[in-house]
């Protein structure tokens, strides 16, 4: 016998297991002896005091829904795919293409999850980046150094429980498949993508790292392979392209072809960072607020601005890191680690751009906006790893001067009046959205925050057109572009999702 009930229960009540499964037992009135459960919906409630809000399945005879993914096939024998990227939507598609037979073959431009690390290491103790391996490129994609939020509004899109389920397989906590704002943190990610990795060679597939695709071989419109930086010719009858947002050889590649792509809106602005006790103190509405609770976290978005400005990639207790992918150019992001136990809060906030801001490069065509975001990231540029930062109520200001608050920022920040690094657009917009969280979250303007840029890389400035049936780009069969960086996805999950989309596409396809 199985009953669904929901149940709002104390921090303490929460973090006491026993506790816990006697206040199931008395809803369901199944006895403990018997008693099996599942969580299938958490999420804390802080409007008054804390409670937790969760959604239970428990049964009496331990017949509780299974969650484990579909077999993995011996693929070693069958038809290669190959699929361009290891990123979440190239590994979602190969783990999705061994389930229907299929056998991926992935290309990979940067390094394993393991060398990436040293590669990370060595550019901040020498300042020397490796354009091929660094926190855009490489095994597990960008996401991987950040933070690992899986929380997406795409469920329209595909099986985000599959997705889900997957990650758990693999070697993330089992909460996230109930959280509501499921996190898996840096630290295990790496693990999952490493134990993906060994998965898919067990089963036949094919990793090349260090291989960046420079070309697609053609015969009468069809792609029948792809051409690597070193001159190699690798065949198949079907290719993925999930480069991710970072590689604009790619979007450079379709432009010089005139295969057809498209400007695509994105947002830009800067990372503020707080100290986590402050923003635990806003959210939990008290300085005395218990032990139990979470790092607090909150998603904002501006109701006075002529355009979008919102919060995004929320990090509470993360640090703030350059993610530049080459010389002269300057860009962050924020990760955390599972245990989010680091002394800092922050959050990108970002205006939207739209295609009209690209008016200064349209002689780039459908690469203006990237364009664009080339020219904000060239602006921000300090020697080394210096990044410009200023302090957040300066800033909001846009008169006094106060010296920059702490920072989990290494390896320096260079104090700057940010006026005259961001576009105006941005600037005006993030000034009066900062007043408008700050109406919303009493005391998010403050001494103790900076704003630190640049956060530009929110998403894809261009999009690789595709057939919205086939998922096929128009001009090139059987080139299946998807994922962030052909602008059909937002993040980890919805990115795993068009992969595995992709995937089901092409099993369809050849009939398997």
């Amino acid at each position: 016998m199985r009953k669904e009930i929901q149940i709002s229960v104390s921090p303490e009540q929460w973090a006491d297991k026993e506790e816990l499964e006697r206040i199931i037992s008395r809803k369901t009135s199944i006895d403990l002896k018997y008693l099996s459960y599942k969580i299938t919906k958490q999420s804390l409630d802080c409007r008054r005091k804390p409670l937790y809000h969760v959604n239970v399945i428990a049964s009496s005879n331990n017949d509780l829904p299974k969650t484990d993914p579909a077999p993995f096939l011996n693929v070693e024998n069958s038809m290669d795919v190959i699929v361009v990227g290891a990123g979440p939507c190239g590994l979602f598609a190969a783990l999705k293409l061994i389930q229907k037979g299929l056998r991926p073959v992935i290309l990979e431009r940067g390094k394993d999850v393991e060398r990436r690390k040293k590669d990370i290491a060595l550019y901040f103790r020498d300042e020397k980046i490796n354009e091929d391996s660094n926190y855009c490129f490489g095994e597990g994609g960008a996401g991987t150094f950040s933070d690992g939020k899986l929380y997406t509004r795409s469920n329209k899109k595909g099986n985000i429980d599959e997705v889900l389920q997957l990650l758990v397989y693999f070697g993330a906590k089992e909460e996230v498949l109930y959280q509501s704002h499921p996190h898996i943190g840096t630290d295990v990610l790496s693990r999952v993508v490493k134990n993906i990795r060994e998965e898919i060679l067990r089963c036949g597939g094919e990793y090349r790292f260090d291989t960046r695709v420079d070309n697609f071989i053609l015969r009468d419109g069809e792609v029948i392979g792809v051409t690597t930086s070193e001159g190699e010719d690798i065949m198949a009858d079907r290719v993925i392209l999930a480069t991710g947002h970072s590689a604009r050889d790619i979007y450079q590649l379709f432009y010089d072809n005139n295969w057809q792509i498209e400007a695509k809106p994105f947002a830009m602005g800067v990372r503020v960072e707080h100290p986590q006790q402050l923003i635990n103190e806003i959210q939990y509405h008290n300085k005395s607020y218990s032990s139990l609770l979470p790092p607090a976290e909150y998603s904002l978005t501006a109701d006075n601005t002529d355009r979008g400005v919102f919060t995004f990639c929320m990090c509470p207790g993360g640090i703030v890191v350059p993610t530049v992918d080459r010389e002269g150019i300057m860009v962050v992001n924020g990760m955390s680690n599972a245990s989010r136990g680091g002394k800092f809060a922050d959050s990108a906030v970002v205006v939207t751009v739209e295609e009209k801001d690209g008016k200064d490069y349209q002689q780039y065509g459908p690469l203006a906006l990237m364009k664009l975001q080339q020219d904000c990231e060239r602006q921000m540029y300090h020697k080394g790893l210096t990044c410009p930062a200023q302090n957040l109520l300066s800033f909001t200001d846009g008169k006094t001067h106060l010296p920059l608050a702490l920072s989990s920022y290494k390896p320096a920040l260079a104090d700057t009046d940010m006026n005259f690094k961001l576009p105006e657009f941005i600037y005006k917009n993030l000034q009066a959205g900062f007043k408008s969280f700050d109406s919303k979250m009493k005391g998010f303007i403050t001494k103790e925050a900076n704003v630190i840029g640049l956060e530009s890389r929110t998403s894809s400035p261009v999009r690789i057109v595709r057939d919205k049936i086939t998922m096929q780009h128009p001009q090139l069969k059987h080139l299946y572009p998807c994922g962030e960086g052909a602008g059909y996805a937002g993040g980890i999950t919805s990115s795993a999702i068009d992969g595995i989309n992709a995937a089901n596409k092409i099993a369809e396809e050849l009939g398997v």
